[in-house]
This record gives C-alpha cells, structure tokens and sequence, in this order.
C-alpha cells in the first residue's frame, strides 16, 4: 500500500509530509515525493497522520473479564479480596475470549504490540496468533518457602510456552519469563531465573515498587529496595523490564540505568488505585528507556493508550508544578520506540524504510482536532483512541473503518461477557 500526500512521524520524530509506502511486511519508502513502482492500493493521506504503531507495554490482557470489578479498594486488598479469587475462576476459555476482546480494544485504537504477564498464556497466544497483533507473552513465576524455579509448576507452564510459541508467527509472538514481583518470590527463585535467563538469551518481567507499602516492606525485610534486591542477585544483568517504578529512588533509577532495565509507565492504573505518581521526569532525565503500558483493565480500566499518553504527558507537569517537562514527542516516543526496546523488538517503533510495517492511521478531520497548529500536541493531548482509522501489523491491515478484519469482534465480546457474568456469579 502507498500513502499519498499524508501526514507522518519520520525517524526523528519529527512531524512530515508526504508519502509512505509498504511491500510486504515492511516499509519500503518514506519521503517527500511519489516513488515509482505499483504498491497496490494507493490511498489519500488528506486529513490524515500516519504514526508507529503504539506499544502497550504492560498488560494483563484476559482482565477484560474483570473490568469494573473490586473498585474503590488498595491495590493489596484489591488483589485478595477481589482479584485473587475471581481469577481462580478463570479457566482458558474464559482467557481466550478475555484476550480477544482487549486485542479488539487495542487494535482500534492503534496498538500493534503488547507485553503480557498472565495465566493460560496457552491459549492468550492463540488469540494473538488468530487477531494479527504482536506480543511478547510470560508466566509470571510466583515462589515463597524454600521452592525454586525448577520445582515450579509455573516454570513448566513456561516451558512449554518457549517451546511452541516463542518467534511463531514470523516473530510476531515472542515469549519472556516473568517474576511476579520481590514480595512474591524468594532469593533462590530470582537467582535461577537470572541464570536461565542467561543461558538462553531470554528478556524477563517484573513488578517493581508499585506501592509505597510494598517498597517499605521490602526494606524492612531485606534491608534494600527491590531495586536494589534484583541488582544484588544478578536479576539486572539480563535484558529485564520492570513495571510501575512508583516509589523508586535516586538510587534506585541509577541501578537501572547501569543495567539498562526498562521502565513501563502505567500512570492511570497508578492513579486509579492510588497508588502515586512514578518519577518517570527523573527516569528519563537519568538516561532509563521508559515506556507505558495500560496495565490490565481491571485497574484502568481501559486499554486506551490515547488517554495512557494524555496522563503521562500532564501528572508530571502538575506533581512539579513544570510545563517544560514530559513533551509531547518524548511522550509519543514512550508508547512507541521506547516501547519497542522494552520488547526487545529493534526492527518497530519507527516509521522508516527497512522497519516492520506497524503503524496506525489518525483521522484529524475531527472537531476536537481542529484547527491543526501542532501535531505532536495534538496527538498527546487532542486525539481519542476512536480517531484511529486504520491499524496495520506486518503490512497486513488488521483493522480499518470499525472492521476487524481477521476475527469476529463481536462473538468475543459476548463470549466473554457470559465468562465474567458466571465467575461473578460464582463468587456471590
């Protein structure tokens, strides 16, 4: 496909106009002026912006099915009195149907990638594999007592996800490993992961300082931050991307630089279980790559990445009483380049010739899009996930004009809606 005399974000992310054109699953040319050579169909870029695709960076995709459940609790009660025994529930059906429908949500508001840390990663792979979106999927890894790795039920769950699933797809499905989090595993735990990490080649997950209570607890427990915990066991010395950050320290974001660990930013997720505001200026003051992510939409409860940009690029303004900081093309460089590094995927996140042909197409013919002075603000602080027209993966249009066109959005959302309704009803 080829698209004429259109709005785009080159390398630099700067704001051009002109053509961009895809063959196959990559993007041929990007320039001022029309190339030569048939690139099938050719469409008007009037009125339109054409941007890499947006990177969720942190979500839980099946908690579709809890959207709206267990509000108005902290983030420990919320998860056992609510989260926990709901997902007990879940079966990978319910985590099939679950997926679809937050892929559908994603891919209509411009989402080409995701990073998932769940359960039924099984069957969350086959909703990937069937919609035409990426994702780098993981079993997050849970161990208390003396248990290791090895002994895990969840380690072999993984296994078997590395075995069938990981590059599937033509590299479209990448599988990771996951820890859970410091206070739901052990030293040895961390320690085995680091090292079959290590051996292998593997990027891994975790939570880090998402609450204050838990980053105090861990102090007070180990004597170090969580931050500083990883580091200690050798946790950092793998590619290794860490979500929230809300209560790190100075320390804390200069062991993540040292290390090149990614930072995922969820500020709605954090706001709406108050959580608090991560230090994501300092972040990125400091030289750490920072994306964002959602989380799942149990906490958010959306996977909007529209309103994920609008939240990052004003909290920190407000929190330091600053306008000058988190641009607008440094936030739009957090949901998608950034992110493309937190996946490890070095071939998205750029509109440019030789890079995958991800990106998603913004129709700014809309009134809250007009007039059109700055772009790059518009598209942080003006633009709505339902102003996206077009999402492209691979060069393959995934959805266009309301349509998904490689599954039935419609029976996802009823099957999962009677999975919700029988879990909820079960725990009555």
């Amino acid at each position: 496909m080829i698209f004429r005399n259109i709005y785009y974000l080159d390398e630099s992310f700067a704001v051009r106009r002109g053509c961009v054109a895809a063959r196959g699953d990559t993007i041929e040319y990007v320039g001022d002026s029309v190339p030569g050579g048939d690139f099938g169909e050719v469409i008007d870029g009037a009125a339109r912006l054409l941007l890499p695709g947006l990177i969720n960076a942190h979500c839980h995709v099946p908690m579709t099915l809890l959207r709206g459940y267990g509000e108005g609790l902290p983030l420990d009660r919320w998860l056992n009195e609510r989260v926990f025994p709901f997902e007990d529930r879940i079966g990978g059906e319910d985590a099939y149907w679950g997926a679809l429908v937050g892929i559908a949500e994603m891919l209509a508001g411009g989402v080409t990638s995701f990073s998932d840390m769940y359960d039924h990663c099984d069957r969350i792979a086959e909703a990937v594999r069937i919609s035409g979106i990426k994702a780098n999927l993981a079993r997050g890894i849970v161990a208390f007592g003396e248990d290791g790795l090895y002994g895990s039920s969840r380690h072999e769950e993984s296994l078997r996800l590395l075995e069938k699933w990981h590059g599937a797809e033509g590299g479209r499905i990448l599988v990771e490993t996951a820890l859970h989090s410091e206070y739901m595993t052990n030293e040895r735990t961390v320690r085995e992961m680091a090292e079959f990490c290590a051996a292998r080649g593997l990027r891994a997950y975790t939570h880090l300082s998402e609450t204050k209570k838990e980053h105090d607890e861990c102090v007070e427990r180990r004597g170090v931050t969580p931050a500083r915990y990883f580091e200690d066991l050798g946790f950092f010395d793998i590619p290794v991307t860490v979500a929230h950050c809300t209560h790190v320290t100075g320390e804390d974001i200069a062991i993540l630089e040292k290390h090149g660990v990614s930072v995922v930013h969820c500020p709605e997720s954090n706001l709406k279980l108050g959580s608090g505001v991560a230090p994501v200026a300092q972040m990125l003051a400091g030289g750490v790559n920072v994306a964002l992510g959602t989380d799942g939409a149990s906490s958010n409860n959306n996977l909007n990445r529209f309103e994920e940009m609008h939240a990052a690029g004003m909290i920190h303004r407000g929190v330091a009483r600053n306008p000058e900081l988190t641009p607008a093309a440094q936030v739009v460089r957090m949901a998608t380049q950034n992110g493309a590094a937190a996946q490890g995927r070095a071939d998205t996140g750029v509109i440019k010739a030789g890079f995958k042909a991800d990106f998603a197409v913004l129709n700014l013919g809309k009134p809250h899009l007009t007039p059109v002075h700055d772009v790059m603000s518009d598209i942080v602080f003006a633009a709505q996930a339902g102003d996206v027209e077009m999402t492209v993966v691979d060069g393959r249009i995934v959805y266009r004009d309301g349509e998904f066109l490689l599954f039935d959005a419609r029976e996802a959302m009823e099957k999962a809606a009677k999975s919700a309704a029988r879990i909820a009803g079960e725990l009555e």
